[in-house]
């Protein structure tokens, strides 16, 4: 609703996030994202021989067509993907976008994770899936790049080339890309990233894509928060997807000047010089906050307010404007009846360009000022410190982090700021760099607010209010970087034996994935009943494989030994019943 005047008359529909799923670099969903996140860990890295060669496209100066100065990035690890499990026929991969199969993997994940997954009754008709996906697509480059063969033809007859010779080259070189075929249309297009979920999800509400570049995500859920308030929609999957971080996406941010050539992402440091590049996939379950009250579901966090504008005309299409931001903050502010001076927690779009990072710091500090006269207050960070600019997935990963920081009530820190730039001024600001984790502490006056950026060229810019939900049970924050291995047996052989299909198990699949799945296995399986007993205490980084060398060493070492520990190694022998030989207080002790 708005007045003549064009401001809002009235405050928006309260939206609460009741799930999440993501995939980001260094992290295989919700608990590796918060251990990243938390303990201050660094997800940029030398581009890997995946994605593409550094020996053909890197010069260190960026000197000659067609090369880029920058190789460092943030990518996704490896996954496990089954695509039975989605009913998707195993030919048919090599023609399907990687972001439609992550993408799937991270939709279902979210929905488990608000309660709506398969097995669940809900008005499917109802739910929607509306997703932030750029118009460039990993499938387009290689299928479009087979077209050039009457380019190449001519240029090796203009060469002297023989025919013979000609062919077998234009060959050798189509078949190094993928090759047409009846599914490719539709693996190529981003509004099918949307339109497969629903598909095999079975979600029949509105389901599309929206581009509004490094923006995308938190445009996408803007239009998911119209569905909902508008009642059109009951339950929406949101957020925003990018697995594009190929040699052609490098030469677009580097032709722009854009990216860092030294490597890394310094959001707000005096030692700023641009950004890295990254790949992402992050989704948020979306509900009526007072639908979300009165169906018990958990309640990660509120969303008092969306607001959004447009830079208008600047001096360059690519330039941000700080007026057009500030716009974007006041409008989010005046939808979400909160006064910015209530806000603690600032997630910024602070990509590390030196000019980007100055014109946001401005708008801020701008509304930000006109809320408090004096003092500071706020924490501001960027998570592309740590896993780069994931582009059309950079606002929702910002956003998730916030909502974590709030579950967990906990400040995340922005990692590689050794000192604000001196520009900024930010000692007089209402801002601090927040550069270690700290604990949140409530105040009696407000419940603890954040806020998230995210701007897009072409001046989209968009801005959230979010609110720690007070009825909402807390968490333990188990942040996946330990895992317990629980094992048990009738007699120690039996015992030793579990031990050496662990130790078979590690040295094949060492991922930590497989890790993860396989220790809850061994919890579910955990018999009280068997009075032979081995934990282990498997740490982020540890090498599983030695730790199970020396618990197989131990059980036969220690064979009369009724109860031993070595190398977070616990083991317990009950002769009687009804002893207990050891006692699981509770996930993460």
């Amino acid at each position: 609703m708005s007045k003549s005047d064009g401001s809002e008359s009235t405050l928006q529909t309260p939206i609460a996030i009741i799930g999440m799923g993501c995939l980001f670099p260094n992290a295989r969903g919700l608990q590796e994202y918060w251990r990243l996140l938390r303990r201050s860990e660094d997800g940029i890295r030398e581009v890997p021989s995946s994605h593409w060669s550094v020996a053909d496209y890197f010069a260190p100066e960026g000197n000659g067509a067609d090369l880029t100065y920058c190789r460092r990035g943030a990518f996704l690890s490896s996954i496990d993907f089954d695509p039975t499990e989605f009913g998707i026929p195993p030919a048919t991969l090599e023609a399907i976008d990687t972001s439609q199969l992550l993408s799937l993997v991270v939709a279902k994940a979210a929905m488990q994770d608000a309660g709506y997954g398969h097995e669940r009754e809900f008005d499917r008709s109802r739910t929607s899936v509306i997703l932030g996906v750029t118009g460039t697509q990993e499938m387009v480059l290689p299928l479009a790049a087979r077209m050039g063969h009457p380019i190449w033809r001519r240029a090796l007859r203009a060469c002297g080339v023989s025919e013979d010779v000609t062919e077998s080259v234009v060959r050798e070189i189509s078949e190094a890309y993928v090759s047409w075929q009846e599914n490719s249309f539709p693996g190529l297009l981003g509004n099918v990233v949307a339109g497969r979920i629903a598909n095999r999800l079975n979600l029949r509400g509105t389901n599309c894509v929206v581009d509004a570049a490094c923006a995308s995500s938190l445009s996408a859920i803007h239009l998911s928060m119209l569905e909902l308030s508008s009642g059109r929609s009951d339950l929406a999957l949101s957020g925003g997807v990018d697995a594009l971080n190929d040699i052609f996406m490098f030469m677009c941010f580097s032709k722009t000047q854009a990216l860092s050539p030294t490597g890394d992402a310094r959001p707000f440091s005096k030692d700023a010089d641009g950004t890295v590049i990254g790949e992402g996939v992050g989704m948020v379950v979306l509900k009526r906050l007072e639908d979300a009250r009165r169906d018990g579901d958990r309640i990660y966090a509120v969303i008092r307010g969306m607001g959004s504008s447009s830079d208008g005309r600047s001096q360059s299409i690519y330039a941000p404007r700080s007026q057009g931001q500030a716009e974007a903050l006041r409008s989010a502010y005046r939808l979400g009846g909160v006064d910015p001076g209530t806000i603690e927690m600032v997630e910024a779009h602070g990509t590390g360009t030196r000019v980007g990072d100055l014109v946001e710091f401005e708008a801020l500090k701008t509304v930000y000022r006109q809320a408090r006269a004096r003092g500071t207050w706020c924490a501001l960070g960027s998570v592309k410190s740590q896993i780069g600019h994931t582009k059309a997935a950079a606002g929702v990963a910002g956003l998730i982090k916030a909502v974590l920081a709030l579950h967990h009530q906990v400040l995340p820190p922005t990692i590689k700021v050794s000192e604000p730039n001196p520009e900024f001024e930010i000692a007089s600001s209402p801002f601090y760099l927040n550069t270690e984790p700290r604990p949140w502490i409530a105040t009696n006056a407000h419940p603890r607010r954040s806020c998230v950026s995210s701007f897009g060229f072409g001046g989209s810019n968009f801005h959230v209010v979010l609110e720690e939900c007070a009825s909402a049970e807390v968490d333990v924050a188990w942040d996946g970087s330990v895992d317990i291995i629980a094992l048990s047996a009738r007699s120690r052989e039996e015992l030793t034996e579990q031990v050496a299909q662990w130790h078979k198990l590690s040295s094949e699949s060492p991922a930590r994935n497989v890790v993860a799945y396989r220790a809850k296995q061994s919890r579910d399986a955990f018999c009280p009943s068997d009075d032979q007993r081995l934990v282990l205490v498997v740490e982020h980084g540890a090498d599983l494989t030695k730790l199970l060398a020396e618990a197989k060493k131990m059980l036969v070492a220690k064979d009369g030994e009724p109860t031993w520990s070595v190398a977070n190694a616990f083991f317990g022998s009950s002769a009687a019943d009804g002893k207990t030989a050891f006692l699981f207080p509770g996930q993460g002790s």
